[in-house]
């Protein structure tokens, strides 16, 4: 098995490849308290790091709230510890320790004092574009994630939980709680442009 193939399996993203009953019934009972909650399984300083990767991923608009207002962050944290296995959870947590390693490359700065722009280039630095991974390439069997990969899982969670979370679905999306009609045509007449919620 290659190690791409590999990794796919693996990771923040294992087991998250559909929304389940079980991973929808999770995400709905995040409480309303986006400030104040307490993690069952991120320190301190990766609450941080994702509650600030989440909202440069999906920032507030006009129209739409930010990942974190609709719980994202508490999400992940519940969907680590008690959806993924143990092997994953290690992983993830190295992918956390690189990640932060990068914010704070010497220990006389705080998790609490990076900023927005340092999050944002973070991102523009290591998040794929292209197949082309630096990590990788200096070490081809590599068998954690690297940056990169960690940062990519984070991002396609970050959207999946954002779409299925019950203020999206039911504000931001086009939403029929009693589905009865079969439409048929074009989406921006239909819905204004929206996508369908769930």
């Amino acid at each position: 098995m290659k190690r791409r193939d590999a990794l796919k399996k693996i990771g923040l993203a294992a087991g998250f490849t559909a929304i389940t009953p079980n991973i929808f019934g999770l995400l709905q009972s995040c409480t309303n308290d986006s400030e104040s909650w307490t993690p069952s399984f991120l320190t301190s300083d990766e609450k941080s790091v994702v509650t600030n990767i989440v909202d440069v991923f999906l920032p507030r608009t006009v129209n739409t709230p930010s990942a974190s207002e609709v719980n994202v962050a508490q999400f992940i944290d519940k969907y680590i510890h008690e959806i993924l296995e143990d092997k994953d959870q290690e992983l993830t947590r190295a992918g956390f320790k690189k990640v932060i390693a990068i914010l704070i490359p010497d220990s006389s700065s705080r998790i609490e004092d990076i900023k927005a722009e340092e999050y944002k280039n973070l991102l523009d630095e290591h998040l794929l574009l292209e197949e082309i991974d630096n990590d990788q390439e200096v070490d081809p069997e590599i068998l954690e994630m690297t940056s990169s990969e960690f940062l990519n899982q984070l991002k396609w969670m970050t959207i999946n939980a954002y779409k299925n979370s019950k203020f999206v679905g039911e504000n931001v999306l086009a939403y029929d709680p009693i589905p009865m009609d079969y439409y048929c045509g074009n989406l921006e007449e239909i819905t204004g442009g929206k996508s369908w919620s769930l």
